[in-house]
């Protein structure tokens, strides 16, 4: 198994109301529902210990009004992991782009390097004028254009002249640059985001459509990449219910969906069709806001979507079927994976022990860790699907 087989999985930090045993609704400009497990340091821990021992490389951590700030949040996680990297939000209108460059070039210096970033440039406008946010989305995409430019100049040691229509510095330099630029993770389904991506990611993400449209998207965002001479690597973000058989993994789902009132459907959705965010309208449209036909491809289940912003789709079934989605999208281009599932404590070990040993059989998935390295990581949970201790 060479390195370019290989799939990359991460997993996701729940900061936005916490985590539970049924569907944590809310987020994406909508105040998330309060859950069992609240977002504490030693839970948030646990799952980050957890996802490391399991072989995920790196763990999501969102950002909004509706949860935890995810700089200070992972700044006070990295040091209960090891070689777990975190995927970090990073909001270009609420912070200037040379402290934000500095910021990361910290976290990498200090934690080993283990720092990815997500740059969200927010889809919900009433969410943006809590931050002071005015601009309309086609200028906000446009100034993330201009913060992306003078962060990657900053990361790469240059010191920095730049006037543009949004940002402007002036002898910005960074002294303790880090080793090598983050990686940039960016998502957005409309003409102006796919620009951006085009122009600065490095890594291009979609939430969970089918096969098939998740296709025509990356069609789209290859050809704009090209046309500045680049190449970009996919990634997809979705939630799992993974269990031996494929009937104990669709009673799961139907218990998750027995949990959702329907009274909170209609709230929710109608504080997600405020977003201006044309990857959320395509959410909703997966779900229709009914509790009816909500598998939309084999073993791709809308649910989850009906309570929550932002990815709203699941792969069901057994270990088996969710790796033969895998390659499903796999063979559309995607080869990183960021999941999550509820609870995420016990999600995360069953996938990590069905799915990917599965997956290792198949050829697309080896540890990122040496044997010996693996054991030295506490277990979050001492079998699959049972904890030792929540918070």
């Amino acid at each position: 198994m060479t390195d370019a087989d290989c799939l990359a999985f991460h997993w996701f930090l729940p900061t936005n109301g916490g985590d539970g045993r049924s569907v944590v609704g809310g987020g994406h400009g909508l105040a998330a529902e309060a859950a069992g497990r609240p977002a504490s340091v030693p839970y948030l821990g646990q799952i980050a210990r957890s996802a490391e021992q399991l072989g995920f490389e790196a763990a999501l951590t969102p950002t909004g009004a509706w949860c935890e700030d995810a700089w200070v949040t992972t700044a006070m996680l990295s040091s209960l992991s090891e070689r777990l990297k975190f995927l970090v939000a990073l909001r270009p209108d609420s912070i200037g782009p040379f402290l934000a460059a500095q910021m990361a070039s910290t976290f990498l210096n200090l934690s080993g390097g283990r720092l990815l970033l997500n740059i969200v440039t927010g889809g919900e406008d009433h969410e943006q004028r809590m931050y002071g946010d005015f601009l309309p989305k086609a200028e906000r995409y446009a100034r993330c254009s201009e913060f992306l430019t003078i962060a990657k100049a900053l990361w790469a040691g240059e010191t920095v002249d730049y006037q543009g229509r949004y940002l402007s510095v002036e002898g910005s330099r960074l002294d303790n640059a880090p080793e090598s630029v983050p990686e940039i993770y960016f998502g957005g389904s409309s003409p102006e985001g796919i620009e951006v991506a085009a122009r600065h990611a490095d890594v291009y993400l979609t939430w969970g459509e089918p096969p098939a449209a998740v296709a025509e998207k990356l069609d789209r965002v290859r050809a704009a990449a090209a046309r500045y001479g680049r190449e970009l690597r996919f990634g997809i973000r979705l939630h799992t219910i993974a269990r031996e058989t494929s009937e104990a993994a669709w009673s799961e789902a139907a218990r998750l969906l027995e949990h959702i009132d329907q009274a909170d459907i209609d709230r929710i959705q109608a504080g997600l069709r405020r977003s201006s965010g044309e990857g959320q309208r395509r959410m909703l449209a997966l779900n229709g806001g009914s509790k009816d036909d909500l598998q939309i491809h084999p073993h791709l289940w809308a649910g989850i979507g009906l309570v929550r912003g932002g990815a709203g789709t699941a792969m069901v079934g057994s270990f088996a079927e969710i790796a033969d989605l895998i390659e499903e999208y796999r063979a559309v281009g995607i080869d990183e994976f960021i999941l999550s599932g509820y609870p995420h404590l016990e999600e995360a070990y069953w996938f990590g022990e069905g799915v990917l040993p599965e997956l290792t059989r198949r050829g697309l998935w080896r540890h990122p860790a040496p044997v010996a390295a693996r054991a030295s990581v506490p277990f979050g949970a001492g079998v699959r699907g049972t904890p030792t201790t929540v918070s």
